[in-house]
C-alpha cells in the first residue's frame, strides 16, 4: 500500500520541476535580486519562482486535456492557480521535514537520473547532464529538484500515510456498495524486478543474467519481492515494488502474457530475456472472468481507501507543519491555507558550539 501521487518524470518536466533556481544571480559586476514572496522558516520562494510554477502548472493542465478547448483550460486552472502559492509553502515545509529526520534518498535520486537517461535514449550519465545543461538549467538544480521530489514523497509516507489503515469493516462496506465496479474480464496484476541490459557489451551480459537468476533465487527462498525490486530492480517501478498495474489478454507483449495468465496469485515467472534485460514477473492476483469475490479485490480497495484519506489526513499535517513553522507571505499574494504560524522570534546571536547545545530544537533567524 503506497501513496500513488507521485508521476514519471520525463527530461523536460524534471527541469522545470518547482523551484529550479536560486533566489539571487551573482556576476562578476553586478548583482540581480529577486523579489521575494514568502518566507518558509530560514527558505524563501521568489516572484520568479511562482511564475515558472504558473507556466508549469498550464502546461501539465493542457497535457492532461489535449481536447479542451481554452474556455475549459481556463476553468480547470483556475482553482489550481489559486491554490499554488499555498501548494509552494507546502513543498517547502515537507522539504525542510525530510532534513529534518535525517532521510536519505540518495540512492533513489540515481535510480531516477537513470530512469530519465533511458526513457529519453540518452547513452550515459554524461550525456544526460549536457542535455540537461543545454536545457538551460543547472544540472545540480537538476538534481536537486529530484532530490526534493522523493523527500516530499517520503514524509508523507512516514508521517501521515504509515497511520491511514482501513479496517475491515470499512472494506466490506466498500465493497456491498460498488460490487458492480467488481465485475470484470480474466486480468492479472503484476510486479516486476527489471535487470537492464542496454548500453551493455555482449561481455557484461552474462554478469546480468547471473544478477537476474539470483534475484529469482532469493525470491524463491522467501525473500520479498517487492522489497528486493526497489533495492535491486532498474525498472521505473523499483520505488512502488515493481507494481506494473492490471493487464487484460491481448495488451501485454505475446511472451510476457503467455508466463503471466498462466500462473495463480503470488507465483513467478522465470527469468525472461527482452530486449533491454532480464524480466522477473510476479502474478500478485489472477482475476477469473466474472464477479470478483471480495478476497481478490481487497488489496485494491484498501488501496482506494487509503487514496481517499491520505488528501485530507495530508492537509492537517501540513495545517501542523504551518503551525510549528513561521511562514510569511508578502502583502498582494495569497496562501490559501490560512494557518497561522510561529511568531517570529528574535534570538540573539551565540557561539557555534553553544547553540548546538540544550533540547536540539531548530533555531531559526530571519533577515528583513
Amino acid at each position: 500500500m503506497g501513496n500513488q501521487v507521485g508521476k514519471r518524470i520525463g527530461l523536460w518536466s524534471a527541469c522545470v520541476l518547482l523551484g529550479a533556481t536560486a533566489a539571487a544571480a551573482q556576476t562578476k559586476n553586478s548583482r540581480i535580486v529577486e523579489e521575494i514572496v514568502a518566507r518558509v522558516n530560514n527558505e524563501i520562494i521568489t516572484r520568479s519562482e511562482l511564475e515558472r510554477a504558473q507556466v508549469t502548472l498550464k502546461g501539465e493542465v493542457q497535457q492532461d486535456c489535449q481536447r479542451c478547448t481554452p474556455a475549459e483550460i481556463e476553468q480547470k486552472l483556475a482553482p489550481l492557480e489559486k491554490n499554488l502559492l499555498r501548494d509552494l509553502i507546502d513543498n517547502l515545509l515537507l522539504i525542510q521535514r525530510a532534513k529534518d529526520l535525517s532521510i536519505n534518498v540518495d540512492t533513489d535520486v540515481i535510480k531516477q537520473l537513470d530512469q530519465i537517461r533511458q526513457e529519453n535514449k540518452i547513452e550515459s550519465m554524461e550525456d544526460l547532464e549536457k542535455a540537461v545543461r543545454a536545457q538551460g538549467m543547472s544540472y545540480e538544480d537538476f538534481r536537486d529538484n529530484i532530490r526534493n521530489g522523493l523527500y516530499r514523497e517520503e514524509v508523507m509516507r512516514r508521517e501521515v500515510g504509515s497511520g491511514i489503515v482501513p479496517d475491515k469493516t470499512e472494506v466490506q462496506k466498500f465493497y456491498d456498495e460498488h460490487m458492480q465496479q467488481f465485475v470484470r474480464p480474466e486480468q492479472v496484476f503484476v510486479r516486476e524486478i527489471f535487470v537492464n541490459t542496454e548500453g551493455k557489451t555482449d561481455a557484461e551480459k552474462p554478469a546480468l543474467q547471473a544478477k537476474a537468476d539470483g534475484l529469482l533465487a532469493r525470491v524463491k527462498a522467501g525473500e520479498d519481492f517487492g522489497e528486493l525490486a526497489k533495492r535491486f530492480s532498474d525498472g521505473s517501478t523499483a520505488k512502488t515494488g515493481g507494481e506494473l498495474g492490471m493487464y487484460q489478454r491481448g495488451v501485454l507483449a505475446p511472451a510476457l502474457e503467455a508466463a503471466a495468465f498462466q500462473l495463480n496469485r503470488n507465483e513467478i515467472t522465470p527469468v525472461i530475456p527482452i530486449q533491454t534485460g532480464f524480466l522477473i514477473l510476479q502474478v500478485m492476483e489472477h482475476y477469473v472472468a466474472g464477479q470478483q469475490p471480495l478476497e481478490k479485490v481487497e488489496n485494491e480497495i484498501v488501496n482506494q481507501l487509503y487514496s481517499e484519506k491520505m488528501r485530507p489526513a495530508l492537509r492537517v499535517y501540513l495545517d501542523k507543519l504551518r503551525e510549528e513553522s513561521y511562514v510569511e507571505v508578502k502583502p498582494g499574494y495569497v496562501d490559501t491555507a490560512g494557518i497561522s504560524s510561529r511568531p517570529l522570534e528574535v534570538v540573539p546571536a551565540v557561539p557555534e558550539a553553544d547553540a548546538t547545545r540544550g533540547s536540539g530544537r531548530r533555531l531559526l533567524h530571519f533577515g528583513r
